[in-house]
């Protein structure tokens, strides 16, 4: 059994590239994988692995400088969700390229799961959820509004042009764990939005502890590993990925005609070249070849 830590923690780090070397070498020598970002505001991540291996890695970053309040969410798997590690050096932990934006600074208020759908159900509030597009179409909370936006770096221009829309509502926000809440709502409230909420440790906490028959949650979320995506009580969705696109898609999309496995989905067909199917067709071979022999090519890792 494989324990999952997702994590991020907002403090200074004056040196960050200083920290990278010592954080990787002990997830190596811990037999922990995964992706972590370290920047000057801070770290974000998701690692799996042994639970004492991941007990070792959260207490040393908890030792670092300004995360003794590090929290995480943990859940669990069967099977490896990462096929390496990664730890790298970012300008942001999570990039919304707004540099005044400052989570320390303050934040929305934090809305317990227990208390979210009494939230959300007020007819002055609105919801909204600041995941990417292709994280939305595969779930997202009843009545949420969708920015429909490609990268969190395009929500600033997406408040711009709808900010009319919600004056004098409360606005409730949420995203899969919780980062991307962090920036967003202390970035509404220095565009002058007063009553901001959201929901703490995002959809995976609201999953894991909101009963089924009482949610107000539809369909999976989306998650970067290997499992794509989870549903309620943090389960295995029914999603897989477009080793193209990198979207998930659902297994009967498979027997669509424009599928072809590692090349192409019917949500990438008409948008890549014959070239870029030609590489993709490349990289499921390699890939095959590599399980073919018993390894794992590192193309098969999902992306960041």
């Amino acid at each position: 059994m494989y324990r999952i830590a997702a994590l991020y923690h907002f403090t200074r780090f004056p040196d960050p590239a200083a920290l990278q070397a010592p954080l990787r070498t002990l997830c190596e020598a811990q037999a922990v994988r995964g992706s972590l970002l370290l920047a000057r505001e801070g770290i974000n991540g998701t690692i799996a692995g042994p639970p004492e291996g991941i007990d070792r890695v959260l207490a040393h970053i908890r030792a670092l400088p300004g995360c003794s309040g590090l929290d995480w969410h943990e859940s669990h798997s069967t099977d490896p969700p990462f096929g390496r590690l990664k730890v790298r050096l970012k300008p942001e932990i999570v990039r919304m390229g707004q540099p005044d934006v400052d989570p320390r600074a303050r934040v929305g208020h934090y809305v317990e799961p227990a208390a979210w759908n009494d939230l959300i159900r007020q007819p002055d509030v609105t919801v909204i959820d600041t995941r990417n597009d292709f994280e939305v179409a595969i779930g997202t909370f009843e009545g949420a509004v969708d920015p429909q936006t490609e990268s969190f770096g395009d929500f600033p221009k997406w408040w711009a042009a709808n900010a009319h829309r919600f004056a004098g509502r409360r606005i409730a926000m949420f995203c899969t764990g919780g980062i991307r809440c962090e920036k967003s709502t202390n970035y509404l409230l220095g565009q002058g939005a007063r009553d901001v909420y959201h929901l703490k440790g995002g959809i995976l906490s609201y999953l894991e502890e909101i009963p089924e028959r009482d949610s107000l949650w539809q369909g999976d979320c989306f998650v970067f590993d290997d499992r794509v995506s989870v549903t309620h009580g943090l389960r295995p969705g029914a999603h897989i990925l477009c080793h193209a696109c990198r979207r998930p898609i659902r297994p009967e999309d498979t027997r669509r005609p424009e599928y072809e496995a590692g090349a192409a989905c019917h949500l990438c067909a008409r948008q890549t070249s014959a070239a870029d199917k030609a590489r993709f067709r490349e990289r499921k071979r390699q890939i095959d070849l590599a399980r073919a022999r018993g390894t794992r090519h590192l193309g098969a890792a999902c992306k960041e």
